[in-house]
C-alpha cells in the first residue's frame, strides 16, 4: 500500500501543528466571518445574483465593548472564537457575536478581581504565561515560514518523486462467500459446478454483512492484506477460476478471481491532502534542523533522552512512502 505520511506519535504532532496549513478549520475564524454572524438573516433569494464581494476585515483595534476601563477588541473576539470553537458550533451563527462579547466581559472581570487579589505575580501563573506566549509565537513562526512551502510546485514536485519511486505489485480482484461450516461450503462449490451464479449464491448464503449486498466483491487488494489462507489461495487462482472451499479464522470461504493486475500510481489529484502533509513535514523537518544548529540540548534523563531523540528523527523513505 501506499502511505504519503508518517504515523504514530511523531505524526499526531506534527498533524496539529499543520492544520493551519491543511485547509481544516481547528481554529481560525475571520473577523469578518464573526462580524457576518451577527448580520439579520439574508432576505428571501432574488434570481441569479451576482456574487458578493469579500467582506472587509474589521479593524483588529477596534474596541467592541468597556468594562470600567478595560477595552474589549476585535482582536479579542478572534482569539476568543479560536478558544472557544467548540462550543461556538453549538451557539447559532447570529448569537454568536453577542455570545463571544458575553464570555469576554465575564473574563475581564474575573481577571481584574485576580489580579487584585494576587494571583498574576504567582510563580505557576508567570510560568504559564511564558508557555503560553512560546506556543502562540510558534504557531505565527509556522505559518509565516513553513505554511509558505506548500506551493502547487512543490506538491506537484512531491507527486513527481512518488512516481518515479513507485514500485507496482501485483492485485487481485476476488469474491467470496463466508459460511461457518465446511458441508455448507462443500454445498456451495456443488451449486457453483452446476452453473449456479456465484454473486447471486453469495447475495443468498454468504454470511460476510457487506457480501450479501454486492455479491461477494471484495474489490482489488494486494498481498498482506487479507489473512494468509484466504490470501495464497487468492493469488494462485487464475481469473474466471473458483476455489474449493478454504478455511480461516473466520470460517470457509469459497473464493472466485475475477481479474489480476499490477497496480498503478494513485491519481495526484486523490492525493492531494497527503502530498500537502509529505511538503509540510519535510518543511517542518528542514525548519528545524536549521533552527536547532548549533543549540545544545540536555535531558538529563538518559531514557527519556532516548525517546526524544527517536521522536524528533525526520520522515524516513518508508514513512513518507513511495509504494
Amino acid at each position: 500500500m501506499t502511505h504519503l505520511a508518517p504515523q504514530g506519535f511523531r505524526h499526531t504532532l506534527k498533524t496539529l501543528a499543520g492544520t493551519l496549513l491543511l485547509g481544516t478549520t481547528l481554529g481560525l475564524m475571520p473577523l469578518a466571518a464573526l462580524a457576518q454572524d451577527a448580520a439579520a438573516p439574508a432576505a428571501p433569494a432574488a434570481a441569479a445574483p451576482a456574487a458578493p464581494a469579500a467582506p472587509a476585515q474589521p479593524d483588529p483595534a477596534a474596541v467592541v465593548a468597556t468594562v470600567g476601563d478595560m477595552s474589549i477588541t476585535e482582536a479579542d473576539l478572534q482569539f476568543a472564537a479560536e478558544d472557544l470553537q467548540q462550543q461556538l458550533q453549538q451557539v447559532p451563527p447570529a448569537d454568536r457575536r453577542a455570545f463571544l462579547v458575553t464570555v469576554l466581559i465575564d473574563m475581564k472581570v474575573m481577571a481584574k478581581a485576580a489580579r487584585e487579589a494576587g494571583l498574576a505575580d504567582a510563580d505557576m501563573f508567570k510560568r504559564r504565561m511564558s508557555y503560553l506566549e512560546d506556543r502562540s509565537l510558534r504557531r505565527d513562526y509556522f505559518t509565516d515560514k513553513i505554511a509558505t512551502s506548500i506551493t502547487e510546485d512543490a506538491i506537484k514536485a512531491a507527486y513527481d518523486d512518488y512516481v518515479k519511486n513507485f514500485v507496482p505489485v501485483e492485485e487481485v480482484h476476488a469474491r467470496h462467500i463466508l459460511v461457518a461450516t465446511e458441508d455448507e461450503a462443500k454445498a456451495i462449490k456443488a451449486e457453483l459446478d452446476a452453473g449456479k451464479p456465484f454473486e447471486v449464491l453469495a447475495m443468498e448464503k454468504t454470511t460476510d454483512p457487506s457480501g450479501k449486498q454486492n455479491g461477494g466483491d471484495l474489490g482489488f487488494f494486494q498481498k498482506g492484506m487479507m489473512v494468509p489462507e484466504f490470501e495464497a489461495v487468492a493469488f494462485t487462482l487464475e481469473p474466471g477460476k473458483v476455489s474449493d472451499p478454504v478455511k480461516s479464522q473466520f470460517g470457509w470461504h469459497i473464493i472466485k478471481v475475477e481479474e489480476k493486475r499490477m497496480s498503478a500510481p494513485t491519481p495526484m489529484e486523490q492525493l492531494s491532502q497527503q502530498l500537502s502533509q509529505q511538503v509540510m513535514l519535510k518543511a517542518f523537518d528542514d525548519t528545524m534542523a536549521t533552527l536547532k544548529t548549533g543549540l545544545a540540548i540536555n535531558i538529563p534523563d538518559a531514557a527519556l533522552a532516548e525517546a526524544v531523540k527517536k521522536q524528533s528523527e525526520p520522515a524516513s523513505e518508508g514513512e513518507a512512502g513511495t509504494q
